[in-house]
């Protein structure tokens, strides 16, 4: 029997929703995380994030759908210039936020939400510079039990 979806193990939609709040929470209370917020952003960021993170872990393809999927979430985070202590920090903020956010208590399932947010990291760093240019239709990302599942 294959072990369930980190998305369901996680405890599904209301389970990520509440970790993009923690994590957003913590991102605003740490002076260097705050600073891409500090330009504004959507009301629905929250919301947005949860439908992001739910859909690369094994939900449904909500932001996909409603959001533009990957490129438009690199997209938005493109350009930022951040420098790379950026990175630690935010990962850091993630994976705490975990327990902010009460998932569960399992350490494959922190290690694969550490992994995931480390990968992402590095790939939005990547966007960072002030001439980066986003390609359009890039794949959604998929992150199991093993990391990253490549496209078909």
């Amino acid at each position: 029997m294959a072990p369930p979806s980190i998305y369901a193990f996680a405890g599904g939609e209301d389970a990520f929703r509440a970790l993009a709040a923690a994590h957003h929470s913590r991102c605003l209370a740490d002076p260097l995380l705050e600073h891409p917020f500090s330009h504004g952003i959507s009301p629905d960021h929250v919301e947005h994030l949860g439908a992001y993170l739910a859909e690369v872990f094994g939900g449904p393809p909500r932001f996909s759908t409603a959001h533009g999927g990957h490129s438009a979430m690199l997209g938005i985070h493109a350009n930022e210039e951040i420098g790379d202590e950026f990175g630690d920090r935010f990962v850091a903020c993630f994976v705490a936020a975990a327990d902010d956010a009460g998932l569960p208590d399992d350490p494959a399932l922190r290690a694969a939400l550490a992994a995931y947010m480390r990968w992402a990291m590095d790939e939005v760093m990547t966007y960072s510079p002030p001439d980066a240019r986003v390609r359009a239709g890039l794949p959604m990302p998929r992150w199991d039990w093993d990391g990253l599942v490549q496209p078909s």
